[in-house]
C-alpha cells in the first residue's frame, strides 16, 4: 500500500515536471510507451498473453491507461499544479468507484459511503476556491482533465479485477500495444521538443513514465486490485493527495496554500471511509 502511495505521488510530480519542460505532451507519451514497449516486448513474445484475451479486452485495457489517458494527464498538468493532480485524479477515485458500482453492478452505496463521497466532493470543491498561488482561471481546465483521467483509471481498476487481467496481459496491453501504435505516429507526424529539452528532463520522463509508472506501477495496482479489490486499493491511495502536495512544494516549489491543505484534510477521511466501507460486487455479464 505504501509503495503505491509513494510511487503514484512521485509520478504526479514527475508528470508535472515534464509538462512544464520543453517536452511536448507527445514526447512524454512517446518516452512512456517507447521505453516500456521495448522492455516488455520480449516478455510478451515469449509468454504470448494475447492467446487468452479477446480483441475487445486487449483494446479496452490498452486504452484505459494508454494514449488518450497519458495525453489527458500531461495536458492537465500544463494547466494545474501537482497537488491538484493528487486531489482530482487520485483523491476522487473512491467516489468514482461508487458511481461505477451503482451504474455497472446496480449496487446501491451504503449511507456511510455516501457520506464519504460527499466529503470527497466537498474537499475537492474547496480546492477550486483558490488561494493556492495558482491562477484558477487556468487551473480549472486541468482539474476537469484530472477528473477525466481519474475516470479512466477507475474503470481500469474495475476491469482488471473483473477480467482477472494478469501481469503478462498488462505488459501486452499497456506498453506494447500503445508503443506499436503511438511511437511511429509521434516520430513522423507530431511536434516534438526533444531538441530543446535538457538531458535530465528526458531521463526523468524516460525513467518514471517508461519504467516506474508504465511497467511497475500498473502491474502493482492490478495485483492489488485482484487481491484486495478496487475500493481497498483506492483507500491505500488516500495518502497520494497530501504526499503529492508536499513533494510538489519541496521539489517543484509549488505552494498549495491554506485552502489546498484544508481540502486535503477534509478529503482524506472521505477517501478512507468510502473505500474501506465496501461490499462485495456482483459480477455483471461480460460477454464480448
Amino acid at each position: 500500500g505504501l509503495l503505491i502511495v509513494f510511487m503514484w505521488s512521485g509520478w504526479i510530480v514527475a508528470s508535472r515536471s515534464g509538462a512544464t519542460s520543453p517536452l511536448t505532451i507527445y514526447d512524454v507519451a512517446a518516452l512512456r510507451f517507447g521505453i516500456s514497449g521495448i522492455i516488455a516486448l520480449p516478455i510478451v513474445l515469449y509468454y504470448k498473453p494475447w492467446r487468452s484475451m479477446s480483441l475487445f479486452r486487449i483494446f479496452a485495457v490498452s486504452q484505459l491507461t494508454g494514449i488518450a489517458y497519458i495525453l489527458v494527464v500531461i495536458q492537465a498538468f500544463k494547466f494545474a499544479p501537482a497537488a491538484h493532480g493528487g486531489v482530482f485524479m487520485n483523491g476522487i477515485l473512491p467516489a468514482i468507484t461508487i458511481v461505477l458500482g451503482w451504474l455497472w453492478f446496480r449496487e446501491r452505496p451504503h449511507w456511510i459511503q455516501q457520506i464519504g463521497a460527499a466529503l470527497i466532493i466537498f474537499g475537492a470543491s474547496i480546492t477550486l476556491l483558490g488561494g493556492s498561488g495558482f491562477e484558477m482561471a487556468g487551473s480549472w481546465r486541468g482539474d476537469l482533465l484530472f477528473v477525466l483521467s481519474g475516470l479512466f483509471f477507475a474503470v481500469y481498476m474495475v476491469v482488471t479485477k473483473l477480467w482477472s487481467v494478469t501481469f503478462h496481459q498488462i505488459l501486452l496491453c499497456a506498453p506494447v500495444v500503445n508503443g506499436v501504435i503511438f511511437t511511429p505516429i509521434w516520430f513522423f507526424f507530431l511536434p516534438s521538443g526533444m531538441a530543446e529539452a535538457t538531458m535530465p528532463d528526458i531521463l526523468l520522463q524516460g525513467l518514471y513514465q517508461g519504467i516506474i509508472a508504465s511497467l511497475v506501477g500498473l502491474s502493482i495496482v492490478a495485483f492489488a486490485v485482484r487481491q484486495i479489490g478496487a475500493p481497498i486499493t483506492a483507500a491505500f491511495m488516500s495518502g497520494v493527495p497530501a504526499l503529492a502536495g508536499i513533494l510538489g512544494f519541496l521539489i517543484l516549489g509549488e505552494e498549495f496554500g491554506l485552502t489546498g491543505w484544508l481540502s486535503i484534510l477534509i478529503l482524506t477521511p472521505g477517501i478512507i471511509i468510502t473505500a474501506v466501507w465496501s461490499r462485495p460486487q456482483k459480477t455483471p455479464t461480460t460477454e464480448t
